[in-house]
């Protein structure tokens, strides 16, 4: 159902089921798919690609123009997948063509009231972004991360799948798979061992994970040396092989 009240452009291409609240406003080059509900007040600019069976609470703003001062009115995209819940106020913002002129958002994500995806980031599926965390500019989210409320990344950061961030943590560097952390700036406090038995990780393969962890961070080691030591153990385990690739890809250094 589409209420009388709102505004949707003339080339907007909305699955038949989809529902708009009153005052909702949809612009042009926007495509949002089946099953998918926007509750009123909400606006919604493309070039946007909205997958099925997302729930966009009021008060939203998707796919709006960047705030990156070097953006000129090009033509990027936002690319949202499937079962996303956008809360109350959440802020989404298309790329820019420094980068691939892209954002990217996967399924089953869940963003609480008052968060914020900058331009060019890339959002894995099965994150929760908790009420009022922004995320910079490029920012790279892998899968199950955790952003406690206020949360806030700093530009080009790295955070590897399953980590989690208490409230308030401010990240100035990348954070590995796994590895949870706190403070200002963000500092490692073990691994997310209850959110990898709750996800159905094995006795023994949170076993591994911990030893990995002590590998990076008790030994002295330097991130090199540490990612030598890992490489044959992650050869036969696939949830270490997630730990050294995510620490081989950071470019910013790892928190320490």
């Amino acid at each position: 159902m589409i209420h009388s009240s709102a505004i949707i452009d003339p080339s907007a291409r909305l699955a038949d089921d989809v529902e708009v609240g009153p005052w909702t406003v949809i612009g042009a080059d926007v495509e949002i798919g089946a099953g998918t509900r926007i509750n009123s007040h909400v606006v919604i600019k493309g070039p946007t690609k909205i997958g099925q069976n997302n729930h966009i609470f009021q008060f939203a703003s998707i796919g709006e123009d960047c705030q990156d001062k070097k953006y000129d009115g090009e033509p990027t995209e936002l690319i949202i997948g499937d079962n996303n819940v956008f809360r109350e106020g959440c802020t989404v913002h298309r790329g820019t063509v420094q980068d691939q002129s892209l954002t990217r958002i996967g399924s089953y994500n869940l963003f609480m009231a008052n968060a914020h995806v900058a331009h060019d980031c890339m959002v894995g599926d099965h994150n929760i972004l908790a009420n009022n965390c922004a995320i910079a500019g490029h920012v790279h989210l892998g899968d199950y991360v955790i952003l406690g409320g206020f949360t806030a990344v700093h530009q080009f950061c790295h955070i590897g799948s399953h980590s989690m961030c208490g409230a308030g943590t401010v990240v100035l560097k990348d954070i590995p798979a796994f590895v949870m952390s706190n403070g200002n700036s963000a500092e490692p406090h073990g691994i997310n061992a209850e959110g990898l038995r709750r996800r159905g990780f094995s006795a023994e393969a949170v076993r591994n994970i911990k030893r990995a962890y002590k590998t990076v961070y008790r030994k002295g080691l330097k991130l090199e040396e540490a990612i030598e030591e890992l490489e044959p153990l992650a050869a036969e385990t696939p949830e270490l092989q997630l730990l050294t690739d995510s620490l081989k890809s950071s470019t910013r250094g790892i928190i320490r």
